[in-house]
């Protein structure tokens, strides 16, 4: 959840980690700030409770820091409330370590009062600075051995961290450690970086290696140098990354979450296009032969938040396609829940970041239980990715906003490319009805852009309910897949209550909480269940609910005539409606939340990648 960015060279160090760490504020943070090693002065910490600017406005105000090796971090609190002391970067009693952690010391309380025993006074509240404190005493005991001090402390921490650490008696190294935390190495002539994601980076350096667990690097201005666990070197493979800095601005639009809805047609293109050759699925990354795929006793999804209700939708499209058992988990769950796997489960992983700290845990427990692990995720290099058996990315870009949108639709491509081409292998799709899925799949971003063409009509709607202070989303099968992360969308960027429920259960205690002027969002696009979705449309009309009805443009006439307003959304084969549906949802939810004058790329409370439990 924390963001890392530090540097290295022979440039000032402060602007471009104020640089970097601007384009790390879309992971979500509460406070910021910065350590930089001044050949005069020494470490220099600045940092500050509240948005990045006005840690940038403390620095350009008056408070110069020169030095070329410095760490940045912004911060989402855990140990400890929000509040300048309790920001990172934090210091060692003899102000001579500064550190900055991404992640959870589990011990930390233990440690604290050790090193209390042995005098250390303790100024946060944090289990960060445990980790500082502890250097210190690690590093007085075995002086100008900086690395062993370091390992040390690693050997004595429990818990997941991404560490970046810079000494003032070490001014020409910077120190990086991880576990179960991202962090990655940047590459450059006379500099080098390390960062929590490459978008701290992209402006200086293309060229990237990903930290694996145990691994700890030492860089200095002109090398880089990487160990395992037992200070043994290791060579790091080296990759470009191959976006354009462009993606991850806003190009004109007012958020990033408008240009991302927006992007969703070419997303989805440049997901399928490449992988449909003269009709068929060709998926040359992927490994499952067809004697495991006839074997195969179960698909366990694996997923968090949005990457979840992908996974509901999945589910009832891998069931019709693959004749299979899907069984769709929280990854928070997952591990406690006592699964039934066995070396015939295929272990469906969905992860935008490939970082998410539960489905990186769930999806190592599902490999030690025996399962094949395929992962559906974006960033390339991640660790989930990296830990899989097999990976396929889903060519997104960049995604900044904190509420996914064209993350969740390309996923969404994904799913429907595995469910083809195996049960193409399977032979449990007849010749015809593949090859009318193939074919609107391949019409699906046209469509999508007609959507677009017509979001005023959404903005109208939006501008009509944005004071509800209860919203609730109905649907019936996929419907309700979809209607889950519509409520969702809403809910995180327009802080309204919301509630998505499968329709048939009305009568079961939610009607209960229909009362006039109620908002209900109802989605009715699965032709063999419109009507009796529209039976539960007409139960809370007639207790004073407003509905607003989501349907294919061939019923649109139909819902009109019980429904106040209706969004159309273009025909399509019935599998590939969560394609279209989720569009005019994200769009409400966008409007909605700008009526209300949220902060809509970086939400309250929210982080775009959780890389804590």
């Amino acid at each position: 959840m924390c963001g890392i960015v530090g540097f290295i060279g022979r440039e000032e160090a402060a602007p471009i980690l104020l640089e970097g760490l601007s384009r790390l504020e879309y992971r979500g943070y509460d406070s910021a700030g910065i350590a930089v090693y001044d050949p005069e002065e020494g470490l220099q910490v600045v940092k500050a409770k509240g948005r990045l600017q006005v840690l940038s406005d403390i620095v350009a105000g008056g408070k110069t820091i020169h030095g070329t090796v410095g760490l940045g971090h912004t911060r989402w609190a855990t140990h400890g409330e929000p509040s300048d002391v309790n920001s990172h970067p934090h210091v060692s009693e003899d102000g001579r370590i500064a550190v900055v952690h991404n992640g959870i010391i589990e011990n930390y309380m233990e440690i604290k009062e050790y090193l209390q025993g042995k005098g250390v006074k303790f100024v946060s509240q944090t289990d960060t600075e445990v980790v500082a404190q502890l250097l210190e005493y690690y590093y007085k005991k075995q002086p100008d051995d900086l690395l062993g001090a370091v390992v040390k402390v690693l050997h004595r921490i429990q818990g997941a961290y991404a560490f970046g650490i810079i000494s003032a008696d070490h001014p020409d190294q910077l120190v990086a450690a991880r576990k179960d935390s991202p962090l990655i190495l940047g590459y450059g002539k006379g500099f080098h970086f390390l960062a929590s994601d490459v978008t701290a980076v992209i402006r200086y350096t293309r060229e990237v290696s990903y930290l694996d667990d145990g691994e700890i690097a030492v860089l200095t201005a002109d090398s880089v140098q990487v160990y395992n666990a037992l200070l043994e070197p290791v060579e790091k493979e080296h990759h470009q990354v191959d976006w354009e800095i462009s993606a991850a601005e806003k190009g004109g639009y007012e958020h990033f979450m408008a240009k991302e809805i927006m992007e969703q047609p070419k997303a989805f293109r440049d997901t399928v296009f490449p992988r449909i050759q003269e009709g068929q699925v060709v998926l040359d990354d992927l490994q499952l032969p067809v004697e495991y795929l006839r074997e195969m006793d179960k698909v366990y999804i694996i997923a968090c938040g949005s990457s979840y209700h992908v996974g509901m939708a999945a589910k009832y499209t891998l069931e019709k396609l693959l004749r299979k058992p899907v069984e769709v988990t929280l990854a928070s769950e997952f591990r406690y829940c006592d699964p039934i796997v066995t070396d015939r489960t295929l272990a469906l992983v969905i992860s935008q970041s490939g970082e998410t700290i539960d489905t990186l845990a769930a999806m190592r427990e599902a490999k030690r239980l025996g399962a094949r692990v395929l992962s559906i995720v974006n960033v390339v290099g991640s660790t989930i990715a990296r830990e899989s058996d097999d990976v396929l990315y889903t060519w997104a870009g960049p995604e900044i906003a904190v509420a996914t949108t064209k993350a969740y639709s390309t996923q969404l491509a994904v799913v429907y490319l595995i469910g083809l081409y195996c049960a193409k292998l399977l032979g449990t799709v007849g010749e015809e009805e593949y090859r009318a899925i193939v074919d609107e799949l391949l019409l699906i971003p046209t469509k999508i852009e007609e959507i677009l063409a017509n979001r005023g009509d959404i903005q109208y709607f939006a501008s009509i309910y944005f004071n509800h202070p209860s919203i609730f989303f109905i649907g019936r099968n996929i419907d309700y897949a979809v209607g889950l992360e519509g409520s969702l969308k809403l809910k995180e960027i327009s802080y309204i209550h919301s509630e998505a429920y499968a329709a048939g259960e009305l009568k079961h205690g939610t009607i209960s909480l229909i009362e006039p002027g109620t908002l209900v969002v109802a989605l009715a696009g699965h032709g063999k269940l419109f009507e009796k979705t529209m039976s539960n449309v007409v139960e809370v009309k007639s207790r004073g609910a407003d509905v607003l009805g989501v349907t294919t443009a061939g019923r649109t006439e139909q819902m009109g005539k019980t429904a106040d307003h209706v969004i159309p959304v273009p025909d399509t084969h019935p599998m590939l409606l969560p394609s279209l549906e989720v569009v005019p949802m994200q769009l409400f939810a966008y409007y909605v939340a700008l009526q209300r004058g949220c902060d809509i790329d970086k939400p309250r409370n929210l982080a775009k990648s959780v890389t804590v439990e």
